[in-house]
């Protein structure tokens, strides 16, 4: 099982409208550059709207960013596209035996490691910018 996709498509999303900024952004555009469909990106659109890192004019063909890319960490779109809640990117199984030992001490065992592993992933999240995406996309092409 993985982190649902939500996050790199918002990753995706976001950098194409700053690679895009002069151009059209519809929610078609956007899909097809990610090879989805319309209706999922405006789903994840709304999500990072919701958030405060894009806006979007209704009746217009226009989405742009709401902050500049090195204020949009990695964190904050993880975040908006609600990949996983607050302390729970990792879930522990429900029931375990309690005449057994392991059982009976393993979700106190592992919650805590648990914890800490999904704090080191937000942690590092936080301390890449969409410009740093940017940049690496753009030095990317430069090949």
């Amino acid at each position: 099982m993985s982190i649902s996709s939500r996050f790199s498509v918002g990753i995706h999303i976001l950098s194409l409208l700053e690679l895009n900024k002069e151009g059209v952004n519809t929610s078609e555009f956007i899909a097809s550059s990610v090879n989805t469909n319309a209706v999922v990106i405006r789903k994840i659109m709304g999500m990072l709207k919701t958030a405060g890192l894009i806006s979007v004019r209704p009746g217009v063909a226009g989405a742009k960013l709401a902050k500049s890319l090195d204020d949009i960490s990695l964190l904050d779109v993880y975040k908006a596209v609600n990949v996983v809640q607050e302390q729970e990117l990792f879930s522990v199984h429900d029931n375990p035996n309690p005449s057994c030992p392991v059982g009976r001490n393993i979700q106190d065992t592992i919650t805590p490691l648990l914890a800490n592993a999904q704090f080191a992933l937000e942690k590092a999240l936080a301390n890449v910018t969409l410009d740093d995406v940017v940049k690496d996309i753009l030095q990317k092409e430069q090949k």
